[in-house]
């Protein structure tokens, strides 16, 4: 039966107002729920899991040439996109409705429509023309690229969106970025085998990384074939026949089939009715709450990437489910976004948790202590490629606790989420040092670093 009246309405279906519902309801509150898009919001729709098949689909490349080293008859591989395609999007969907399906299960009223706040308890849908009360609002909208800075042509361009809509692989592309997606959308088209250049203003990627992540991933995009234009900007876009033509600042002009940018993303808040309940965002509309999640406004709430804390599914996750245990389960839960463990899913892949040496020497001056490893990963030396592994463990001498481990390799970003128990429990080097090692392995190095590679030394930080 459709409720005029609820305890929580939540405004978005992504993964933090999914978790935020089922939990409220679990707790016993009346929930209902509007997505003007799809359940499951960016992440499960057209973002870390679409592009992960996607990641999967590129490294077949390696795969395929590697094998050969190893004796197999591999014949010649040859993609077919149209296939790729089909099946990621069927796999998508079905995610989709096990996200319908577990709002149902838990007893939350579904609206798959826009939702706008009236009043601080009152949310209004204007498609279907209902106006539902609420005890408690929760924004959980999320975040949408943008093409910024704007240029001439811009128009032409796509962002990370627009991705899981081609129908077919482009030749030749230019990604504009250097964070997060920018990265793995350059690896992933060149291992799908687009030409692909990689353009960034600044001299290095992954920005507010580990500087030894940033050079090793710098060092292996372009063994890989991906031409990074670094300290260079995008000036203008024109179409010329059929092929985009992409001028640079440094005064080249790319001709391409596809250009993506990814320089960012903002919070998808406008339109919401915000300024009707004196909720003010700040310059890129990000939603201001305390550690608690609350607004300014007592019964409205917000979580996840249109809050602009930490825009990470899991951090999402974690705070729309803190907020229902807080607000409906008698348990008040603040989140701690200090140490968030997270993987990039470049190749080769990225996995990272607690402080860049940067950020330790910052803190703690000279007593940093270093412990560092890059190596030939024993497949390759069959293989022949040309790849390196890399893995550092940030330490406080005088405490020996372990402040940040950084890894460059293959399955980083599996390795390093075991890596964040042991930080997250206060774990020394010690600790580490009496692990025994899984050999052979990659990730025993983690537990066999025994001689500083750096101390006493002072960082500059730029």
């Amino acid at each position: 039966m459709a409720r005029d009246e609820v305890d929580l309405f939540v405004i978005g279906g992504g993964s933090g107002g999914v978790r935020a519902a089922r939990i409220a309801a679990g707790h016993g509150a009346r929930v209902a729920l509007a997505e003007e898009y799809r359940l499951g919001g960016t992440c499960v729709i057209r973002g870390c899991v679409p592009k992960k098949l996607m990641v999967y689909a590129s490294r077949f490349s390696d795969e395929f040439e590697d094998a050969r080293r190893f004796g197999w008859d591999v014949g010649e591989p040859r993609l077919d996109w149209s296939i790729l395609k089909r099946n990621r999007d069927a796999e998508i969907a079905r995610l989709e409705t096990i996200y319908g399906s577990l709002l149902h299960t838990a007893g939350v009223e579904t609206h798959h429509e826009r939702a706008l706040i009236e009043d601080a308890g009152t949310v209004v849908l204007p498609g279907s023309g209902r106006r539902i009360k609420a005890g408690h609002i929760l924004i959980a909208v999320g975040a949408t690229p943008t093409l910024d800075p704007p240029i001439d042509g811009g128009e032409l361009a796509m962002t990370s969106n627009g991705v899981f809509d081609l129908e077919r692989r482009p030749d030749r592309i230019l990604v504009i970025g250097g964070g997060y997606i920018a990265v793995e959308f350059a690896g992933v088209f060149a291992g799908l085998g687009s030409e692909t250049t990689l353009l960034h203003r600044g001299d290095k990627l992954l920005r507010g990384f580990d500087e030894d992540l940033r050079d090793g991933l710098g060092e292996a995009y372009p063994k890989r074939g991906i031409a990074l234009a670094l300290g260079t900007t995008l000036e203008r876009i024109e179409r010329a026949g059929e092929v985009l033509r992409a001028t640079l600042s440094d005064g080249r002009v790319l001709e391409v089939d596809d250009i993506l940018v990814a320089t960012g993303r903002r919070p998808h808040s406008g339109g919401l009715g915000l300024e009707r309940v004196g909720i003010e965002t700040d310059e890129i509309g990000a939603v201001p709450v305390d550690v608690y999640s609350r607004t300014s406004v007592p019964t409205i709430s917000a979580v996840g990437d249109v809050t602009n804390r930490a825009n990470l599914t899991p951090i999402a996750i974690r705070e729309g489910h803190a907020f229902a245990d807080t607000v409906f389960g008698g348990k008040p839960t603040a989140v701690d976004h200090g140490l968030i463990p997270t993987g990039v899913f470049s190749t080769p892949e990225i996995g990272t948790v607690g402080m860049s040496e940067v950020a330790a020497r910052a803190r703690h001056g000279d007593d940093v202590v270093i412990y560092k490893a890059s190596f030939r990963p024993m497949k390759a030396t069959i293989t022949g490629r040309d790849e390196r592994t890399m893995m550092k463990i940030v330490v406080d001498g005088p405490t020996d606790r372990v402040l940040g481990v950084h890894l460059l390799g293959h399955d980083a970003g599996e390795i390093i989420q075991l890596a964040a128990v042991a930080l997250g429990m206060g774990a020394t080097k010690a600790d580490f040092d009496r692990t025994v090692a899984v050999h052979p392995t990659s990730s025993e190095e983690l537990v066999t670093l025994r001689t500083p590679f750096v101390t006493k030394k002072s960082v500059a930080v730029g």
